[in-house]
This record gives C-alpha cells, structure tokens and sequence, in this order.
C-alpha cells in the first residue's frame, strides 16, 4: 500500500483526470439506473401491484400484444378456476381510453375491469372500493394529473360517465397510462362500445381480455395443464409485462445503453492504467531489481485502481443521485432504487478492475535488468 499512496498523492492531477472519468460514468450509471426503473415503474407498475400469478390469454395470442388482442369467455374461467394448486380465478379486462372529467382535466386511462368480490379489486388509500357499476377507482398519479373523488370522468366517443369513488395510494400505470378500475360489466359495455341508455346484446357479457389467476400460498401451479384445459395462452405476471405497450422496446433499449457504458468503463480503466504502467516502467524495473516480487506489484498496481475506483465512484453516485432527486420531481419517468444502484456501482468497480488487472500484467514482463540498463 505505501507505495501505491505515495503515488496517488504524487500524481494528484494524472489520477484526478482518471477519477474525474470514472464519477462521470458512474452518474451517468445512477441516471440510467433511475431512468429505467422509472420507466418500469410507468410501464407496468399495476401489473406489478395485482394479487394474479399468472394471466391466461386467448390461445395462441401473440404474447407481445396479448392484452390488446387477447378474448376469452365464462369457460376458460371455469376450467382454470378447477385446476390443481389455484386458489381463484376471476375474470380481467383490459382496454385503453380517452377522458376528461367533469372539471374540465384531460386524461388517458388505462381501465382493469373487474369483478368488485374478487382477489383483483383494488383496496382504496381514498375514497371507497368498488361496488356497483359507473364507478371507478383512479391511481395516485391520476390524482396528480388533477382528478378528484367525487369527479366525473366522461369516455370518448362512447360518452359513458363513470364516478371517482376511490383513489389507489400507490402509483399504478400501465404502458405509461394510468390505471382505473371498474367493475367487469361497465367495462364489457365500453370494450363494446355501447352508448349509455342502448340495449346491450348478451354475448358483451361474455367476453373479456384474460382470465387472471391466483395460486395458492407457496404453490406453483401447472400453467401448461391449465391452458390445455381450458383452450388458453397463459403467461406469469412477470411474464406478461412484455405485453405491456413499448415495455420490451425501453427495457432492452436501456439495457444495451448499460452494456455499453460497462464495457466503456472497463476499456477507459484498463487504457489508463496501461498507460500508466508503460510510464512506470522504469521505476517498477528498479523494484524488481531491488527484490520486490511480481505478486508485490501486482498487488499494489490492483490496489491502487481499487482505491482510485471506490473513491471516484463514490463520489460519482453522490453527485448523480443528487441529480436524480432534482428529475425525480418533474414529470420525467425517474425512480432512484437502492438494489440497482448498489448492483450497478459493484459491477462498475468489478469491471474497472477486470480493465486495471488486465492492463498491469504487463508488470509480469518486466526485465530487472532493465533499471541497469540492460535494456541499451
């Protein structure tokens, strides 16, 4: 250690530029990291938030699109709800819609109908539960955008009126929409596309989006028996968060975005202190000549970058996650999580020690003799 601490204070200005580099990446870590739970956050977090285990969807549905394609009926239910290790079954829709309320707010819902006594209706932190038809119960970040209890949101075109009775406590969207919830046959009426008032035809109330799922406590239940019979495409609750518009196109999108900035981290790292060990070539021929053993130095040179890496790092994540607060408050989708920005930081300082340790193998190759001269 003494030697790579006299370096880092003898070469201040050489290890600050380094340093400067790698706080750089590592904002850069805890924006994207904030940028891509957020985005999650937005895209599925109502799914994230529902009691189902799994969904199953029209067979042979497209799993990218199952809840915008997807139609089932009654008997798909029923044979899920006989199955080995399932606790319920019950009925779920899901559609996109236009609105505005009664005070003149625009905004886009996505609706979940459901059954108001199932193990899908949603637990109200304002407000009331469903319980009868024309109601709704809005996410928390409906209520940011303007809506109140007591409100009444007003569909386009059909021009169906539903009443706010209940405001969920936890942000529940869905493909960067937010969620209500109404009961099931409110919600057949509008995927129908009936006006108030006209006569509704009986198969309406056949037809929803998936038949969601409930297992029981610490039971896995056998999602290929179940869709052979009942005729559907079942998906996990994780699963089905591809199906979520735009969810797969972000995440791999930001994904990839990381690898890079990982693998530029490591190639940065690694660069510099090749540089480094070229420069000190001399110096360490000297100390090998003088007894220092090659695992000395390697041990030393790794050391140093580890030092220089945690303290660069750490002050990176400071400087990043006090941007984050800064956007977590605007409109942007932006949510700092503790588990990935320590998963991210770890992988940061492994990888900038892979590129250090690579890079000071060199040493391995120096000649003693070479601080006599022996190298002219």
């Amino acid at each position: 250690m003494f030697l790579a601490l006299r370096e880092l204070s003898f070469a201040r200005g050489r290890f600050a530029l380094m340093g400067a580099v790698v706080a750089l990446i590592a904002i850069l870590m805890v924006l994207l990291s904030g940028l891509a739970v957020g985005l999650t956050n937005d895209g599925v977090s109502g799914l994230q938030h529902v009691k189902a285990t799994s969904f199953a969807f029209q067979k042979d549905v497209s799993k990218d699109s199952a809840f915008s394609r997807s139609i089932v009926g009654p008997d798909a239910v029923k044979a899920w709800q006989k199955q080995k290790d399932v606790e319920a079954a019950t009925p779920f829709g899901n559609t996109l819609v236009n609105a505005r309320t009664d005070r003149g707010v625009e905004i886009d819902l996505a609706l979940f109908g459901v059954e108001t006594d199932s193990f899908m209706a949603p637990k109200a932190a304002e407000g009331k539960a469903l319980t009868r038809e024309g109601e709704v119960v809005v996410s928390s970040t409906a209520a940011d955008e303007g809506v109140k209890l007591g409100d009444t949101v007003t569909l386009d075109p059909s021009g169906t009126e539903l009443e706010v009775v209940g405001i969920m406590a936890d942000q529940n969207t869905f493909g960067h929409v937010d969620i209500g919830y109404l009961p099931l046959r409110t919600w057949q009426e509008i995927k129908a596309g009936i006006p108030p008032g006209d006569e509704v035809p009986s198969r309406v109330y056949d037809e929803f989006t998936a038949v969601a799922v409930q297992a029981k406590d610490g039971a896995t239940v056998d999602l290929a028996a179940g869709d052979k019979a009942a005729g559907t495409t079942s998906l996990t609750r994780e699963g089905s968060y591809d199906a979520s518009p735009g969810y797969t196109a972000e995440t791999s999108t930001l994904q990839l975005i990381q690898v890079f900035l990982y693998a530029i981290s490591a190639l940065v790292v690694g660069a510099f202190f090749t540089v480094l060990t070229i420069q000190r070539r001399q110096e360490l021929a000297v100390l090998r000549a003088m007894g220092a053993s090659t695992r000395y130095l390697l041990r030393d040179s790794l050391l140093q970058s580890f030092i220089l890496l945690v303290v660069s790092a750490g002050v990176g994540i400071g400087i990043g996650l006090a941007a984050g607060s800064a956007i977590s408050s605007s409109p942007m989708p932006f949510a700092l999580e503790a588990g990935p920005i320590i998963a991210a930081t770890v992988l940061l300082i492994v990888l900038g020690l892979l590129g250090a340790g690579i890079a000071v193998l060199r040493i391995t190759r120096i000649d003693p003799l070479a601080a006599l001269g022996g190298s002219r």
